[in-house]
Formats: structure tokens, sequence, C-alpha cells
């Protein structure tokens, strides 16, 4: 049954933090892994999951600093994986897979902004290779791990750039464009949204759900590649915004991820884009970091389109007949 695209009434909203979402929620002997879980909002998700009873594993491009950072928090185990890299994240989900594990929760949280021009793998532009097709292909090599358990979800780290830009079909890799960050960071974040879509659709028939997030204006380490004046000039646009929210803690702007994850008023659900800790309202054409959805975040086709070419790009496919 398709989810539709609109608000429930969820009870909670934009000032929600990870505690009230997981108020009365026991997550003791479920398995989370969780993509740059060591800073950031990553770190916020760690350390909510891991309060809640989670064990967590969070895989890490820089393991010493993932260890340090997570120090303290009990429950949580480090192993090194860098996105970038196709034959390292398959080293890890075999490693993963050797320990017999399901997983019941896996957050797609890393990322990257705005990224000068950087060419990855086969010449890849990065932030659609770090953003998307990573985690695309780590999911479809850990899927026996997801899909063993049954009732797992897997959320996608979206963002409402995503209405910057639809899939540059014809040049995601901007081999044959002049290469603009903030169109490569708008198809990253709209192919996270397709991907969470596509999968939903795939899984659901094995009780695997998965959704798409927008976690908010926050201040995080995504902005380190943008100049004091580039984050002035994004802030601005931002407040401008007639449907802005403000900028927000990082354990309110955590709070949707963990949210779609665990929230048990999502139960049969799934495939949605969620702001705010709620399923999010399509957004009004034209939109641009507002609030909402846009329509090509949501389009089926697209999504089917884009894991065909996800596949075609990694070789992985765990749905191939």
């Amino acid at each position: 049954m398709t989810t539709q695209q609109h608000a429930i009434g969820s009870g909670f909203g934009a000032r929600s933090t990870t505690s009230d979402v997981l108020t009365g929620i026991d997550l003791s002997g479920k398995l989370a892994l969780v993509t740059g879980g060591y800073s950031g909002l990553g770190l916020e998700t760690t350390r909510a999951l891991a309060g809640a009873g989670a064990h967590v594993v969070v895989p890490a491009r820089r393991r010493s600093t993932a260890v340090e950072a997570l120090g303290g928090i009990e429950g949580v185990e480090v192993a090194e994986m860098d996105l970038a890299d196709l034959d390292g994240v398959r080293a890890f989900a075999e490693e993963f897979l050797a320990s017999g594990r399901d997983i019941d929760i896996l957050i797609n949280n890393a990322g990257i902004m705005a990224a000068p021009e950087t060419r990855v793998g086969p010449g890849w532009e990065a932030q659609f290779a770090i953003n998307h097709l990573g985690h695309y292909a780590l999911v479809n090599r850990l899927w026996p791990a997801i899909a063993g358990g049954g009732g797992a979800r897997v959320v996608s780290v979206s963002s409402n750039g995503h209405q910057l830009s639809d899939i540059h079909w014809d040049d995601p890799h901007f081999t044959r464009h002049p290469y603009d960050k903030w169109q490569a960071y708008g198809q990253a974040k709209t192919a996270n949204a397709l991907f969470a879509l596509r999968l939903d659709a795939l899984g659901r028939n094995t009780g695997v759900r998965a959704f798409s997030v927008h976690p908010g204006t926050i201040a995080t380490q995504l902005g380190r590649h943008m100049s004091p004046e580039e984050l002035a000039e994004l802030s601005e646009t931002i407040e401008a915004s007639p449907t802005n929210v403000g900028w927000k803690a990082p354990e309110e702007g955590a709070a949707t991820q963990v949210w779609a994850a665990t929230s048990p008023r999502l139960a049969g659900m799934g495939g949605v884009y969620c702001e705010d800790c709620d399923i999010a309202e399509p957004a009004s054409e034209g939109t641009e970091l507002g609030s909402g959805v846009s329509a090509w975040a949501t389009d089926p086709e697209r999504a089917a389109r884009l894991w065909a070419l996800s596949a075609e790009l990694t070789g992985v496919d765990a749905f191939a007949e």
C-alpha cells in the first residue's frame, strides 16, 4: 500500500528533540548502523539510539576520530569504511555479514555539501558518489542482514536542498557541462529521496520500509567547504523563506531521522520524505530551500530510473533477477 505524502499529525514538530521522539521507546536488542555517526547529526543520532538501548555500529572513514568522538557512549562499535571507495564498502559489508547479525535500523547519514569539484572512483562527481552511490552500494551489499530480521527501517538523510535540482540524467557527473556545486548537491539530495522511495517499493514485501528526511538547518561541519560569505548568503536565503522554522540545535536536527527510524506511528508506512518529525507535505512549485518535497523527488518512475543507473554504475543490485 502506497503511503500518502501528507502529514499524519505525529504530535511532534520542528523543536522536538531526539529525547522527545524516543520517549517510551525501548531499543534493547536492536542493532542500528549509522554512517557518519561520529560527528554532527550523526553523533547525536548515535547517542540517542544507544541511549534507548540499541547497539550501534558506526562505519567511519576516520576511524581514530570516530573512536575518540564516541568514547564514553556505551553500546557502540566502530568499523572502517569510506563511502567514496566501493571496494572498501564491499569489504565492510562482507565482514559485517560474516558476523551473522541482522540490522534493524540503518541510517544513511554521512554526506558532503557544496564541495569543490572532486572526482572519486572512476571519475565520479564526489557529492553524487558519496551521498548517494556509496549508500546505494552499502544497502545493497548489506541487504541479507537488513531483510533477515523482518521489520527493518532504512532512513536516508536528504535535505530541502533537493529542491535545487532534479537528477541531471544526461550528465550526472558533470563531465560534459560546467560543474556547479549547488546543482550537484541538489542532485545528490534528490537522489537520497528517490533511493528511499524505490527501496521501499522493492523491500516492503520483506517487511523492510524506507524513508528520506530533511533534518532542518543546523550549524555542523557539513558546511566546511563554504566560505563565511557563502554561509552568510545561505543563511539569508533560508531565513527569507516564508516557511523557515529557524536554525535547529543538533538534538532537534537529528530528531526527524530518529523518529523515522523508530516511530510506531509509521508502522506499515514507507517511501515518503519527512521533515520536522512528520511526513512532509508536497512543496509549492518553484520552492527553493523551503518546506515540503518537490515533485521530482517523489516520482516512482524517476526512482526506478535512478535505481537502474546506480546498479549499472556500481555493479550491485540485491534485487536483480
